[in-house]
């Protein structure tokens, strides 16, 4: 697949690459973002988890270290049955985290409450409240793939095996936790956005993925409503690829797969909260269908897949916001408001028409 070719639907279409930086310059943007956002996301996770688990430990008052006393009470309850610890044992840890994180959204999609969230829509007006029909059919479908992933996981189970299956009682470190999960964001973006841009060819979108783009509003529970072959091929694949390539221990693949579907709950839920990873390019390739296939936007980047996203208010907003200003506050889609005075200087707002839906 050339990087001029852009699937949408039913239709091929041919769109000139409009990026104008040179092949070295392009590379190294490639490379910045690559390092920022891995880097980032570790010393953002290190951080997180030296201070939970201080104070789990005070909290808990686990003798030694927290988790390795956790992780071998999980493993007096499975026994010496790997197959099972693996299979089942990854069901439920997937089947939790999804549903104990989109409970909250859906709660959110179905009251309209807490009221003041809604300023932070990313698309103000759609699913306030969601429709109570579509709402069953989602939550059908998305049973049906979770409970599709454990016979994948069977046949995954036998790929970690021959790699090397670590369910060792003795939890990897947390520096090598930190390489791997580096390892397998890097692997996620390549198989996701290919398998994913892959279902965007004409044959493939209307057999297989035009299912998921029935929300062109998407709330956090679509990310797993979907036709089987893609949830499949392009949600389960990605997630397991790092680990079997890794031969991972099982806790820390099971520690992957809680940050992915968090990450593809936020990517989906329709909000852009302060304090997490900004969901607005992803919200916008349900939009518009043929922008930004990717997970980090690094090969959205390479492939030029992202120039009317780049065109567009959203991708001023596409930032994790660090204070409690909604988004679409302080970055407005219109230029209506005059030149104001802001303190020592003045503020205008860039004319930005938006995109016509294709």
């Amino acid at each position: 697949m050339s990087s001029t070719e852009v699937y949408q639907g039913d239709d091929l279409i041919h769109s000139p690459r409009t990026n104008k930086e040179k092949p070295a310059e392009l590379w190294w943007s490639i490379i910045k973002k690559t390092l920022f956002i891995v880097g980032s996301s570790a010393l953002i996770f290190a951080a997180l988890s030296n201070t939970l688990t201080y104070h789990l430990q005070r909290f808990w008052g686990a003798s030694g270290n927290f988790w390795q006393h956790q992780w071998e009470n999980i493993l007096l309850t499975f026994g010496d049955d790997s197959f099972n610890l693996f299979v089942y044992g990854s069901f439920c840890v997937g089947y939790i985290v999804y549903w104990g994180i989109g409970s909250f959204y859906t709660y959110m999609d179905i009251s309209g409450k807490p009221e003041f969230l809604r300023r932070y829509k990313i698309q103000p007006g759609t699913n306030e409240p969601v429709e109570r029909n579509q709402l069953i059919k989602l939550i059908a479908i998305a049973h049906f793939n979770q409970i599709l992933s454990i016979p994948v996981a069977a046949v995954c189970y036998y790929i970690f095996k021959y790699r090397g299956f670590n369910n060792s009682y003795k939890l990897p470190t947390f520096h090598w936790v930190i390489f791997e999960l580096a390892i397998f964001i890097i692997v996620e973006e390549i198989c996701f956005y290919y398998s994913h841009r892959l279902l965007h060819h004409r044959y493939l979108y209307k057999r297989y993925h035009k299912l998921h783009h029935e929300w062109q509003s998407p709330i956090a529970v679509t990310a797993v409503y979907s036709h089987p072959v893609e949830h499949i091929f392009s949600n389960l694949l990605p997630i397991f690829a790092g680990p079997m390539i890794m031969g991972s221990h099982i806790a820390t693949f099971w520690l992957w797969v809680s940050l992915a579907i968090f990450s593809t709950l936020n990517a989906h839920s329709g909000y852009h909260l302060p304090f997490f990873p900004s969901p607005e390019a992803h919200d916008f390739h349900h939009l518009k269908f043929n922008q930004c296939y990717g997970v980090l936007g690094v090969l959205d980047l390479l492939h030029g897949t992202d120039e009317k996203f780049r065109n567009t208010k959203a991708f001023s907003r596409h930032i994790m916001m660090l204070s409690l200003i909604p988004p679409r506050e302080a970055f407005p889609d219109h230029s209506d408001l005059k030149s104001k005075d802001l303190n020592a200087g003045l503020f205008t707002t860039e004319v930005i028409q938006p995109l016509e839906k294709e």
